[in-house]
């Protein structure tokens, strides 16, 4: 489809995200494109994200988005609002200082799972030790698709990735698993083959006061599809839906045969004092302190 069909130039209503100038793309030329590889999931979650926007009427300017390196570093593009691109692993480092600086904004960190889960693993446990407010979508594609294919944290057990072609013998990482030990507030996972719940968890956390961690499973047809003889992105897509199971569904399972599964769902929803609202507490204890000091003198 071109830009001029989305536009509405060849009889089809225009995509509102454009018609309202909402994505960086339609501000700026009044399209639509996307850079990523055909069957790409990420173009479809910064579509979601950029639907929520625009549905619930949201302040742009309340949400910055914090987006990292990897084959997403083209979303922001495809999003709303303002964007700071950073260095490799450290978006939530960066979220933590904004918020420093301004306590009325709440980040949203857009992270690959090379990203938060391995150069960035240490500023992921902290954030979510602290209860960070803002709102982290892990994009979970189970491999490091812009430098070629290597073996990813989320990989599973057996996969083929091109630094191990016999097959991974490492254990994944399970961002939820980690993040509900960190002491995560809000912790939801779904692939791209829910977009409804997608948009319903991105909602709740926007709301959530704390750190939120929505892990989103995406498909990624050049390298995992390529090296697990999975030639299409429909293929791939299929495979995910094969191999999601819901909470539900998973405690009636064995550990053998959740092996290599995705469970999806709300895993955690608590409420707890943020981190700036206890250290806003600090500030004030202090000078409270102070000015009791001073009188007394």
């Amino acid at each position: 489809m071109s830009i001029a069909d989305i536009k509405g130039e060849a009889g089809l209503p225009e995509h509102p995200l454009i018609a309202n100038k909402i994505t960086y793309l339609a501000k700026q030329f009044g399209g639509f494109k996307s850079f990523f590889c055909g069957g790409c999931g990420y173009g479809s979650i910064a579509q979601l994200i950029g639907n929520v926007f625009y549905e619930d009427k949201i302040d742009i300017y309340k949400y910055p988005f914090i987006n990292g390196v990897g084959c997403y570093t083209m979303i922001p593009l495809l999003l709303p609002g303002k964007i700071l691109m950073n260095l490799h692993g450290r978006g939530v480092a960066v979220a933590t200082g904004i918020q420093m600086a301004n306590p009325d904004l709440k980040p949203i960190v857009i992270a690959g799972d090379g990203d938060l889960l391995s150069i960035g693993t240490n500023h992921f446990i902290h954030a979510a030790r602290r209860n960070l407010d803002c709102v982290c979508i892990l994009l979970h594609n189970l491999t490091y698709g812009m430098t070629g294919g290597q073996t990813a944290p989320t990989a599973y057990l057996g996969q083929i990735s091109s630094t191990a072609t016999q097959g991974i013998i490492d254990e994944p990482i399970d961002a939820v698993e980690l993040a509900k030990t960190a002491g995560a507030t809000y912790i939801a996972r779904c692939t791209t083959a829910q977009p409804i719940q997608f948009m319903k968890y991105f909602r709740k956390a926007l709301q959530h006061k704390g750190f939120s961690l929505i892990d989103m499973v995406s498909q990624c047809i050049t390298y995992f599809g390529r090296h697990n003889k999975l030639n299409t992105p429909v293929e791939v897509f299929n495979w995910i839906k094969a191999n999601t199971v819901t909470i539900k569904q998973a405690e009636k399972m064995s550990k053998e045969e959740l092996k290599n599964k995705f469970v999806t769902g709300e895993f955690v929803e608590v409420e707890k004092p943020t981190f700036m609202a206890k250290y806003l507490e600090l500030i004030e204890k202090i000078q409270k302190g102070n000015n009791h000091a001073t009188h007394r003198n």
